[in-house]
């Protein structure tokens, strides 16, 4: 408690203005949309925490801009999340570079006629043949990002668990549409089982795992797992996942303005990623409509201030009625691609140290 509250005053005195503006902290199990604050912007659900604005502070400071006002190329190269976690970082005092204590290799794997980078995530000093392993996919709604602007996740999941984590890269739009994508996801899958065993990793002890877009490829992974008769992952752990088409969802109409992530942006992923609106409907991508029956355990969390909020409810409730075990949780005041920023956003190590011991327990 004492260092969530230095962190939080820490990050207040960077943003002076939000002094008095962040509104109180939940985490509900299985909660009905969180309700409309009375101080929140036009166009969002409620004001950021203080630790959490300091990084959008950040991010604005750098020159990001929403996403959906800027071509492919410029996307891609604008600072990141990730970026304005390190600049935070440096206004604290605090080390940038990558923690030492876990290793990494990078490696390729075989799809699309082609190659795509794989990142191997070891702890430095694990020994023995037999870890658990954890497939991760990155987000960035099937458009942007790589596997350098999500090393933070993998990197403390590897750590935490002491676990191999293989951070998979994919063909992304306009350059390969869907469902380029989810072909990537399944051989990496197929491709990790195969080599898990030259790493220290036992292929049979393995859990899938991603953020947004990401998300949504880790669950798609598990449903082609069990119709294709491979090692099914023993846990699935799907951060604010992208799965469902509907417009209408109330985190949708809520967070218009939110940011990085808001609305129209969703529908400036879709343009360039998807061939056209009627890939919504394919239950790859609208997983509320997939066959959800006989996965592993799911573990759902969720951003308040998020248009994809109301997807993870809505996904909940999906594989409940399919008869799999899911748990989901809220983070107030904490905004969408909060997860990986652990380092100076309290809601996030509260999400990870959550979700994590979740897997850990599938991972025996």
């Amino acid at each position: 408690m004492t260092s969530r509250l230095t962190l939080l005053a820490t990050s207040a005195a960077l943003v002076a203005t939000l002094s008095a503006c962040a509104p109180g902290r939940g985490m509900e199990t299985r909660p009905p949309s969180p309700p409309m604050s009375a101080v929140a912007p036009l166009g969002m659900t409620a004001r950021p925490d203080a630790d959490m604005q300091a990084v959008l502070d950040a991010h604005a400071a750098l020159g990001a801009r929403p996403i959906e006002s800027l071509t492919v190329a410029q996307a891609r190269s604008q600072p990141s999340p990730a970026d304005a976690v390190n600049r935070v970082k440096t206004m604290m005092g605090m080390p940038t570079g990558p923690d030492a204590s876990v290793t990494t290799t990078d490696l390729t794997y075989p799809t699309g006629g082609a190659t795509q980078p794989v990142r191997v995530y070891k702890p430095a000093g694990a020994t023995g043949a037999n870890l658990p392993v954890v497939v991760y996919f990155h987000g960035g709604g099937w458009v942007i990002a790589d596997l350098d602007v999500y090393d933070a996740t993998p990197r403390a999941m590897a750590k935490t668990l002491n676990a191999i984590v293989v951070s998979v890269e994919y063909r992304k739009g306009p350059e390969h549409r869907f469902p380029a994508f989810y072909e990537d996801a399944n051989n990496a899958w197929k491709w990790v089982q195969e080599n898990a065993r030259a790493w220290g990793g036992d292929p049979m002890n393995i859990a899938v795992a991603g953020e947004s877009a990401g998300g949504n490829l880790a669950l798609n992974v598990a449903i082609a797992a069990r119709d294709g008769g491979w090692t099914q992952p023993k846990a699935i752990l799907a951060v604010y996942p992208i799965a469902d088409s509907n417009p209408q969802l109330p985190s949708k109409l809520e967070n218009t303005a939110s940011l990085p992530l808001r609305t129209p942006t969703l529908g400036w992923f879709g343009q360039y990623a998807l061939r056209s609106p009627a890939d919504q409907t394919d239950s790859r991508y609208n997983l509320v409509a997939a066959n959800l029956r006989g996965l592993g355990p799911v573990t759902i969390v969720n951003a308040q201030i998020d248009p994809l909020r109301s997807d993870g409810e809505t996904l909940m409730t999906a594989l409940r009625a399919a008869g799999v075990p899911v748990e989901r949780r809220v983070w107030d005041g904490a905004v969408h691609e909060f997860f990986s920023m652990a380092d100076v956003v309290a809601d996030a190590r509260e999400a990870q140290a959550w979700s994590f011991g979740r897997l850990r327990l599938a991972l025996r």
